[in-house]
């Protein structure tokens, strides 16, 4: 995206010009959720990978976001997204 600006080719006292606009990547998932079963009581990691490692991440359930919490813990580490939910309960599911 740096690379965007305006160039030039030079020859004696022609000049030629153009504009170069470098759109930036979408971000996709490269290793996306897979489907968890786990013991009541037990910790569960969901994880998931990104092309960007700098994208900002959401994590929801029921359409309401997560915030880390005693109940639930969100890292990012390079193009890694985990959750850690604590003692997952039926009500976790």
């Amino acid at each position: 995206k740096s690379d965007s600006d305006t160039y030039s080719c030079d020859i004696g006292d022609a000049q030629s010009r153009a504009k170069l606009v470098v759109q930036e990547k979408p971000c996709i998932f490269t290793k996306e959720l897979v489907d968890t079963e786990v013991t009541e009581g037990e910790d569960v990691i969901l994880h998931c990978e990104t092309s960007k490692s700098d994208s900002p991440v959401k994590w929801c359930k029921d359409g309401k976001s997560l915030r880390n919490s005693s109940k639930h813990n969100i890292s990012r580490s390079g193009f890694e997204a985990k959750l850690v939910i604590h003692r997952a309960e039926e009500k976790d599911s």
